[in-house]
């Protein structure tokens, strides 16, 4: 049976929903909804969708290191979206980081997310060779 970790940013909204930043059971690791916040709790990119995509992969990636894994073991993304309309910058950053590694993904528009400023969550899966 393989270990389960859990892998937490420290929010306080960990506790209050119950959930994780990442988890990771053997060779998959599931990084949870991200959102273009900073360490302070300030929004990064404040109506620049370009910027919190960019912003966003870098926290994933940071997570994923942390659990043992890279960019490249990225085998599924989920992007969430206020607006479908600005998919080319979304689609930019995005393209930049997984341009070579192209994972599955998905580019979804929503209704809205938890703070207005906020333009794109994106989730991911990878899986460790």
């Amino acid at each position: 049976m393989s270990t389960r970790q859990n892998f937490s940013s420290g929010a306080k909204w960990e506790d209050i929903v119950g959930y994780s930043r990442a988890v990771k059971i053997g060779n998959l690791i599931e990084v949870t909804g991200t959102v273009a916040v900073d360490e302070t709790g300030a929004t990064v990119g404040v109506n620049d969708a370009y910027a919190q995509t960019a912003f966003i992969i870098k926290k994933i990636e940071t997570v994923l290191k942390r659990a043992g894994a890279e960019l490249k073991d990225v085998v599924r993304t989920r992007m969430f979206v206020t607006d479908i309309s600005r998919w080319e910058e979304y689609g930019r950053a995005h393209g930049e980081f997984f341009k070579e590694i192209k994972p599955c993904t998905s580019m979804i528009e929503v209704k809205g997310l938890i703070d207005k400023e906020y333009l794109i969550e994106i989730e991911a899966t990878a899986v460790i060779d």
